[in-house]
């Protein structure tokens, strides 16, 4: 009897790790230049501040199996490598080319699946019996791909190529006998007809012999007995279900019968333990890094928002957006059925700075993570939010938000700050985006002043592109380069917040004055009711 022993399987699956090569292609995601780190690059800094943990935990919650939160941790500076990635992403709105994509991955997921529960099974036979029908899925999946992608005809870079690589090796010798190979070995063993006796306590094995089936002479027998209809009733067997030894035991002797179509079967397993091109494999992985980030926008694009492939720079940092939102704000607020505010931003000319100032509760720490969401997202190549968006591709993308003492540290709240803002001037260069968030809001005014216009000093001087949220008036009057903006509230309603930034100076006196009137404590309305 075949038990799991030395003789076990090799994996028929190649690691999700590996690269894959051919000629005329490499990769779905890197280019043709094949960017890919490795090891796998680590969580950025910037993702919590950003809530971008959230976004790429969302956004890949049906994937897990691929490890794509490699991929989401590798932002690029290769714009040729981006605009390869924004003509798959645009292949996928057509419907044919989405649907020959999201097929294939949902069939392939279940040649991994068969070929997981065939490599636990226990006994031989069984496993080289999973291996072929596994073979026999993955031939008409891969067929009919290439297939499905002739007749979408993608104008991607990297559609095209994968569809002309698959096509040839479609045609290929390797994966034409095993196409060959898989169909004549199930047929072999389809064949196979064999008679069981069961007596007490012992099973008998013998060739089917075609006179010995009394069947429809015990049916037509007891026929008269029969009083009216019986109820038919419906068996269906667990599909691959694990053989006990008793079955084995029968299929060892089966074997014995037919050792021709069974060599050959050993045969085929020990050939094709490895059957999946490595090519594919790593698109199957790959493609699901497109396919996860389109469903992540679906409800955005079904509730209105616009989404837009942005233009990129690694020289020009001029920017302009429009209409663009907090993506992972947005996916709560559709869910719970709230409008969703949008806003514009722009930088012109010399300008680097977005100083952003304005009652609490106004939006300003949102804007300030949407434009980080904006710059990360653009740089890994995927559709941001916005009607429009035109961006500097970073080398770096740092931020600085509060964050709360803890002992490890050893240092006062103000103290780990300064810390905190010196590593990322150290590490920052001109290329860099830093997003800052309520900065030195632990000292007193004066201090917070004069700490505050050193950083924002540095950062100018250097030509970083920067946003600040601040209750520090001043730093929004730093020069040219700064860009003063302000949350906003309903005029008429001075306590109700728009969620609006705009260009405008800063105004936190006036807007403090103007809160006070509107709830009569001004000096003078005081002294009125004093007096009357």
């Amino acid at each position: 009897m075949d038990r799991k022993d030395s003789s076990d399987l090799a994996s028929p699956v190649v690691p999700m790790s590996a690269a894959g090569s051919a000629e005329g292609f490499s990769s779905i995601l890197f280019g043709p230049k094949d960017l890919l780190q490795s090891p796998p690059p680590l969580q950025p800094d910037c993702f919590h501040d950003l809530n971008l943990d959230q976004i790429v935990k969302q956004a890949i919650s049906g994937f897990t199996e691929y490890a794509l939160e490699a991929f989401f941790h590798q932002p690029l500076r290769d714009l040729d490598a981006l605009a390869w990635r924004h003509e798959v992403f645009r292949d996928l709105e057509a419907a044919p080319v989405y649907q020959a994509l999201l097929s294939f991955a949902e069939r392939m997921r279940k040649v991994r699946e068969t070929l997981t529960r065939t490599g636990k099974f226990y006994y031989v036979r069984q496993k080289q019996a999973g291996l072929v029908a596994a073979a026999e899925d993955y031939v008409a999946v891969v067929s009919a791909l290439s297939a499905d992608l002739a007749s979408a005809k993608p104008t991607s870079r990297g559609l095209t190529a994968f569809g002309a690589w698959l096509s040839d090796h479609v045609a290929g010798s390797r994966f034409t006998t095993l196409c060959a190979e898989a169909t004549a070995v199930r047929g072999a063993m389809a064949s196979l007809r064999y008679s069981l006796l069961i007596g007490a306590g012992t099973v008998r094995v013998s060739r089917y012999n075609e006179s010995g089936d009394y069947s429809d002479i015990v049916t037509r027998t007891f026929e008269k007995f029969r009083q009216r209809a019986g109820k038919g009733r419906d068996w269906k067997f667990p599909e691959m279900a694990e053989m006990n030894h008793v079955e084995s035991g029968i299929l060892d002797r089966v074997a014995l019968l037919f050792p021709e179509p069974f060599a050959r079967l050993s045969s085929f397993a020990e050939t094709w333990s490895a059957f999946i091109d490595p090519v594919i494999l790593r698109f199957d992985r790959e493609i699901q890094f497109y396919l996860a980030w389109s469903a992540y926008l679906a409800p955005l694009r079904q509730a209105g928002l616009p989404v837009c492939t942005p233009k990129l720079s690694r020289t020009d940092k001029t920017e302009s957006v429009e209409a663009t939102f907090d993506i992972a704000l947005a996916h709560k607020m559709v869910a719970a059925g709230t409008a969703i505010v949008t806003n514009d931003f722009h930088l012109d000319g010399p300008e680097r700075v977005i100083v952003i100032t304005g009652p609490n509760q106004g939006g300003k720490t949102t804007f300030a993570r949407m434009v980080g969401q904006l710059h990360y997202l653009a740089a890994l190549g995927c559709p941001v939010p916005g009607a429009s968006a035109r961006l500097f591709l970073f080398d770096r993308l740092f931020t600085h938000f509060e964050r709360e003492e803890t002992v490890a540290t050893q240092r006062g709240k103000l103290e780990d700050e300064v810390f905190r803002i010196h590593e990322i001037l150290q590490a920052a260069t001109s290329d860099s985006v830093v997003i800052i968030n309520e900065i030195f809001a632990s000292t007193s005014l004066t201090d917070a002043v004069e700490l505050a216009t050193k950083v924002m000093t540095q950062i100018i001087e250097r030509d970083l592109i920067c946003v600040c949220v601040t209750f520090l008036d001043e730093i929004s009057r730093l020069g040219p380069t700064v860009v003063s903006c302000a949350s906003t509230v309903v005029p008429e309603n001075p306590v109700e917040r728009t969620f609006k930034i705009i260009r405008k100076p800063a105004d936190g006196n006036a807007f403090a004055i103007f809160l006070a009137r509107r709830h009569g404590l001004t000096a003078e309305q005081i002294a009125e009711r004093i007096v009357s």
